[in-house]
Order: C-alpha cells, then sequence, then structure tokens
C-alpha cells in the first residue's frame, strides 16, 4: 500500500462517525428476540456472531438457541441509533432507558 493511500485510509477512519443505540437479535426458528446497546452500532453484529460462533456468549438463552437452529436461523438488526447530539455521559443513561423501552416493547431478553 503506498504511503499516500495508507495515509487516505487513516483519515477516513478517523472521519467514520461512531453510532450507539440498540438491536435486536432474532431467531426465525424459535421466534426469540433479545435486544442489546451499543456504542457502536457498527461493529454490534460483529461482536455477537463471533462470540456465538466460539460458543461464548454471555446470554445463555440465546447461545443455546444459536447451537440448536444455527446461524441462518438468526438476524440482525438496528432497532434504535441514538441522536449525536447525547454526550458520552448522557448516552450511557440513555442508552439503558431505550434498551428498558425495548426489552418491553418487543418481549425481548436482554443480551
Amino acid at each position: 500500500m503506498k504511503s499516500e493511500d495508507r495515509k487516505a485510509a487513516i483519515a477516513a477512519c478517523k472521519e467514520q462517525r461512531v453510532s450507539a443505540g440498540i438491536y435486536a437479535v432474532r431467531c426465525v426458528a424459535s421466534g426469540g428476540t433479545w435486544v442489546g446497546r451499543s456504542p457502536n452500532l457498527a461493529t454490534a453484529r460483529n461482536r455477537a456472531w463471533f462470540m456465538l460462533r466460539f460458543g461464548s456468549h454471555t446470554h445463555p438463552g440465546l447461545q443455546q438457541a444459536w447451537r440448536a437452529h444455527g446461524e441462518a436461523a438468526f438476524t440482525f438488526e438496528m432497532v434504535e441509533i441514538l441522536s449525536e447530539e447525547d454526550t458520552t455521559h448522557f448516552r450511557d443513561k440513555r442508552l439503558k432507558q431505550r434498551l428498558e423501552h425495548w426489552q418491553a416493547a418487543l418481549k425481548a431478553g436482554v443480551i
């Protein structure tokens, strides 16, 4: 990779906006739904799928459904993206509040 290309790639990476919010993982086969919060929704799916593939997810019900039905039975959905106006301190509190809302609204487990 050329030096100019590398510098451009680094600059583009630094300019990426990070969106915090709430996501849902659904199992089509069982009808199960789990919701989670993330300060970076762009990486949430990769993180969850990685843990599930290696059997190390912290939610035993979700991990059990994954083992029973396989990856093809699961979907990932961003259900809410927080406003960029939320500062880090308020963002964490707001994420917790919105997670509780979506847990109740979707009758979901929390991950």
